[in-house]
């Protein structure tokens, strides 16, 4: 991931903002069910991950399913796969395994939630829906030039988004979050839609750092940075998460992208260790990197 890539990110304040005021009152609001945490990579590729595979590594996904209990499916992003695909996901993981995938180009990129887009969600959800329980909250990801003049487009299509299927959405056209007005207007239609905001810690754009919780998820893209930081960034992550589990927090989604992705599942292993020393959550680590090294 080249999103928010910079040069120096010694130079960066990775400092966490303080919430916004209305995320403990979302939080406080919520059903209160137990806590469920979800935790994994962007991709499963073996090229992009290289050295997570043990030699000889027949089924790359199988093997990542049992070290993980869930991937953010970026795959799903550059075309639409057919019914069949995602039986064979569902097939090949285990029973507490949850893919979280991202809403198709053609709707987000190419149509940009116009007035034809919904033959491309029909066709997307038709086929993402044999996921059955596995099927974690699909996530729509706006691109930067989609800016809030738009606004109507996401209302209508949001509006259309069927209840029983959990959403959530990346804004990156910055005036979302820095109009006050309009964000504050966004803010509204994702909690009476019961839509996640989702949160994107990136170096280059720490604008998208809302910290504006508008349900009971959490739904987090870290963009580590290849740099010693990326660990101190995950500590304040757990921190933060503490203080949101004692608010009432039911959903932690949180997935871990890197600009080389091959040390991705350490960073993801390093996090897995810190919530269940500090949540008491009981994920399981990875075999062979539970013991690792750090990268830095």
């Amino acid at each position: 991931m080249k999103f928010g890539k910079v040069e120096h990110p010694e130079d960066i304040d990775f400092s966490l903002p303080e919430d916004h005021p209305n995320t403990k009152s979302v939080l406080q609001n919520s059903d209160n069910g137990e806590l469920s945490v979800y935790v994994g990579c962007a991709k499963w590729n073996k090229q992009d991950l290289k050295g997570f595979y043990p030699r000889g590594t027949k089924d790359e996904l199988e093997y990542y399913s049992r070290q993980f209990n869930s991937i953010e499916l970026n795959a799903t992003f550059y075309r639409i796969f057919p019914e069949d695909q995602f039986k064979k996901w569902y097939d090949k993981t285990p029973e507490n395994f949850k893919f979280f995938p991202k809403l198709v180009q053609n709707i987000s990129h190419f149509k940009r939630l116009n007035d034809d887009v919904q033959p491309y969600v029909d066709a997307y959800l038709a086929n993402a829906i044999h996921l059955k329980e596995k099927l974690g909250t699909i996530f729509l990801q706006m691109p930067a030039n989609f800016a809030p003049k738009y606004f109507d487009r996401v209302v209508r299509f949001i509006e259309k988004w069927p209840k029983e299927i959990r959403l959530s959405v990346e804004f990156r056209h910055t005036d979302w979050f820095n109009d006050q007005a309009v964000a504050n207007e966004l803010y509204s239609l994702l909690q009476d839609n019961n839509i996640a905001n989702i949160i994107t810690d990136s170096a280059g754009r720490r604008d998208l750092l809302h910290m504006h919780l508008t349900n009971d998820e959490a739904f987090v893209r870290y963009v580590g940075a290849n740099h010693e930081t990326d660990y101190s960034r995950l500590d304040d992550w757990i921190k933060r998460l503490v203080v949101w589990k004692k608010q009432g927090i039911n959903k932690v989604h949180f997935f871990v992208h890197q600009n080389i992705e091959k040390e991705s599942p350490l960073l993801s292993s390093y996090f897995i260790d810190k919530l269940n020393e500090s949540m008491d959550t009981k994920l399981n680590l990875p075999a062979h990197l539970s013991d690792g090294p750090k990268l830095f």
